[in-house]
């Protein structure tokens, strides 16, 4: 590890802050110690319920925001095909090149479906009748297991198939890791996984810049009531720290494209070590459900994504 990080904690005075007894020497611009904003519950379900800092549909308030697109419980898989996705590796989709899913609360020994009701509204179960196994794909891999309602549902190793409701063409993959559950299959019948990713790394989102992501691909957010200088210290304790998690620590070398000043971990006197940039604690948010995700930004007027200097995209200027 290139940076050495001399970690302490202590408590501050009778409001509990966090902190770190090397000192940053950076500049605060924050208001000091204040109160927690914990912001945005964390998205319900398992299933795909709009996450925080999303509007519910009215019409079922399951992700699917009452349009099934392309995907419908009646429509055939067709010939499967194996497609390669530029952050997911290869990825199984339908005739029609829509992505296929697995579901975690599934069992793939014995196959069954614990998806039925507003979720197969959501993620349309794929029907097991004319499906075929296309050019890299096992032919012995391909099933079929009888659900609730006496329809045959595709399988794939033994995993029952999903399309989700989002996905209106071929290609996308809106569904991967929903409700930290869902995700795409890889023609083995096993998950179809991140490429891998340094500890902290930049990604270019199309609406804030270049943004902080962590090694799952999830927005990294700055708290703009912590403190910085002399030391670190996280305003953000108990039940706020649930809703936004500390980002572990990394190793310098462990990332890319960040800027390395202040760039190190510290330990809360919970015990959490967390991770800083430019001395800035920092967190990933419990209402983004997948990578890209950024509900977290302007939650509460105080929680803002992180630019690869540790600012606050699109925090109020003082």
């Amino acid at each position: 590890m290139k940076t050495s990080w001399r970690s302490a904690s202590f408590v501050v005075g009778a409001a509990a802050v966090l902190a770190l007894t090397t000192a940053c020497g950076q500049e605060s611009t924050s208001s000091g110690v204040g109160s927690q904003n914990v912001g945005a519950t964390a998205a319900a379900g398992d299933y795909g319920s709009v996450g925080a800092g999303a509007s519910a549909s009215p019409s079922n308030g399951y992700g699917a925001d009452g349009q099934q697109g392309a995907a419908t419980q009646t429509t055939p898989a067709g010939k499967l095909a194996v497609t390669d996705n530029a952050e997911l590796g290869k990825v199984l989709t339908d005739g029609a090149g829509l992505t296929l899913y697995r579901f975690d609360a599934d069992t793939a020994e014995p196959p069954k479906s614990n998806c039925d009701g507003d979720c197969a509204k959501t993620w349309p179960p794929v029907p097991a009748d004319d499906a075929t196994a296309g050019a890299g794909i096992d032919k012995a891999l391909l099933g079929e297991v009888t659900r609730a309602d006496g329809t045959k549902q595709l399988t794939i190793a033994g995993w029952p198939a999903y399309r989700y409701a989002k996905d209106t063409k071929a290609g996308d993959v809106a569904g991967q890791g929903v409700g930290g559950k869902w995700f795409a299959l890889a023609p083995t019948g096993k998950k179809a996984t991140l490429a891998s990713l340094p500890g902290l790394s930049v990604k270019n989102d199309p609406k804030l810049g270049k943004i902080v992501v962590d090694k799952n691909g999830m927005t990294v957010y700055r708290f703009i009531k912590d403190v910085a200088w002399p030391d670190p210290i996280s305003n953000c304790t108990g039940s706020c720290l649930e809703k936004w998690p500390a980002v572990a620590p990394v190793a310098a070398n462990d990332t890319e494209g960040i800027e390395k000043k202040g760039l190190m971990g510290f330990t809360r006197p919970d015990g959490v070590k967390q991770m800083t940039v430019d001395c800035w604690p920092a967190y990933t948010f419990s209402g983004d459900t997948k990578p890209g995700d950024t509900n977290g930004q302007g939650v509460g007027g105080t929680w803002y994504v992180m630019s690869p200097d540790g600012k606050p995209i699109g925090a109020p200027k003082k």
